[in-house]
């Protein structure tokens, strides 16, 4: 399986360089050359099945040889060992036909723990196998920083750099970064957002002489390795619900476009999913996209979601490039116009394609938080703001609120999946508010708030942190 670039102007790699690069060097993102396909009687086995056995299945094409026998199998086994449920991606009926699909028994709390382990297990293998060192840089709103210094912490042949945005994440997510003290983790608290924390990481892998100096990997979502293992999640909460003979429709709470182009790729994949559901909160840029087919950022607004809170969806770009008929051309032309004039138009073909798939629903504070109190008090289960979103959002695009349980009968007969990408103790504040629940932390982290932070505060220039970042890789020499 080779990975070409959504730009064109790059090499196709192995999944291993495509792993070990990250951005692509035209500023693209990495896509498998075709999709590979699960028939039906497969994925209806799925529903039997434990998460080790489907993730083999569903990750195996994308690495074909690359790695020797056994060792994806290892890989998988050591990286979700770490998670605290038997399922490792529990389902949770929430109603007739609505459940939640928990994505936060990981070590860090969150969803993206799910590919993170993963990851770190693939990268240091290939490392090692190849003798070399990386430098690890990531932008996080909020959990991918956590779940990435987790994974990657202690590694001898890794540095990770995180920088999030200073001022603008919980405190338990914050913690959860700045109290990990291995020597080969740094944390950046950058002034300003997300989008500047992923502005400045992009520029970084675009100035080709730093990257090369430092080994510089990326671990955000724009790193395929993370989108193949999302994939898994979706395939085995469907099958459990009786896909392929039924379909399944999906909710997704939506920043960087990562976790809902994996349910794209499952639908490639040949799962049946109807709807794929884009849940924004007030930063709405992929609500108004789908609307009115113009893309174009407006500013931050800090929420109760603030892992939610971007305005520049990286993978979109993905979405695009199938979207486009794989005209690396078009994708280029519409990423030039949104680096001159800061927009782009869909054209109508484009756009019509990504409505059959897709539906996007923006998703107030106030509904945000009216969603945790009524779930809690029909349901007695506690949201954390960014599944709230999920949630919400699928009422309004499959379904409708009503002063009672929710329904989704009169919209959709599928089964709604809606996902859970936060332990809700992550955001106890928003979530007492809401629901008068506060929410502890599980006893194994019971001490987070005592621990000693470590961090760095750096202005908003990419020069400032490239000079971190040289300064204190050892990569780097």
């Amino acid at each position: 399986m080779q990975f070409v670039s959504t730009r064109g102007q790059a090499p196709a790699l192995s999944f291993s360089d495509a792993v070990l690069t990250g951005l692509a060097r035209d500023g693209g993102l990495y896509v498998p050359e075709s999709w590979p396909q699960i028939g039906s009687d497969e994925i209806a086995a799925f529903a039997t099945q434990a998460y080790p056995a489907i993730a083999e299945r569903v990750i195996s094409p994308f690495v074909g040889d690359e790695f020797p026998p056994g060792v994806l199998a290892g890989m998988i086994g050591t990286a979700y060992a770490s998670f605290r449920h038997p399922s490792v991606t529990p389902l949770v009926e929430l109603g007739v036909s609505r459940y939640v699909l928990e994505l936060f028994h990981g070590p860090t709390l969150a969803f993206k723990d799910v590919a993170m382990q993963l990851l770190a297990q693939m990268m240091d293998h290939i490392l090692k196998q190849r003798g070399v060192r990386a430098t690890i840089v990531g932008a996080t709103s909020g959990d991918t920083g956590s779940a990435a210094i987790e994974a990657f912490r202690g590694r001898g042949n890794i540095d990770v750099f995180i920088l999030h945005p200073y001022g603008r994440t919980s405190e338990v997510q914050r913690r959860q970064m700045t109290t990990v003290l291995d020597g080969n983790v740094h944390n950046i608290a950058l002034k300003g957002t997300f989008d500047d924390c992923q502005a400045v990481v992009k520029g970084l892998f675009n100035n080709h002489r730093f990257r090369d100096r430092v080994a510089l990997s990326g671990v955000n979502s724009i790193n395929w390795g993370r989108i193949v293992a999302q994939i898994v999640y979706y395939f085995k909460a469907a099958a459990q619900l009786g896909a392929p003979a039924r379909t399944v429709d999906f909710s997704v709470p939506t920043g960087n476009f990562g976790d809902v182009f994996a349910g794209y790729a499952a639908k490639r994949m040949g799962l049946n999913i109807g709807r794929l559901v884009i849940a924004t909160n007030e930063n709405d840029i992929l609500a108004r996209t789908l609307a009115t087919g113009r893309y174009e950022p407006a500013g931050v607004t800090p929420t109760i979601s603030p892992s939610m809170d971007i305005q520049v969806s990286s993978n979109f770009e993905r979405l695009l490039f199938e979207a486009l008929g794989r005209d690396a051309a078009a994708v280029e032309r519409l990423m030039a116009s949104l680096a001159q004039s800061g927009h782009f138009e869909i054209p109508a073909e484009a756009l019509a394609r990504i409505r059959a798939d897709f539906s996007a629903g923006r998703v107030s504070e106030e509904q945000t938080r009216d969603t945790m109190r009524r779930v809690h008090e029909l349901s007695a289960y506690v949201l954390d703001p960014h599944t709230a979103v999920g949630v919400a959002a699928a009422e309004r695009q499959l379904g409708r609120a009503e002063a009672g349980a929710p329904s989704f009968s009169t919209a959709t007969e599928n089964p709604v999946v809606m996902l859970a990408t936060a332990h809700p103790a992550k955001f106890p504040a928003a979530v007492k508010t809401a629901t008068g629940v506060e929410p502890g932390l599980p006893l194994w982290l019971a001490d987070l708030y005592s621990r000693a932070e470590r961090y760095d505060v750096l202005e908003n220039d990419q020069s400032a942190v490239e000079a971190y970042v040289s300064a204190s890789s050892r990569a780097a020499g």
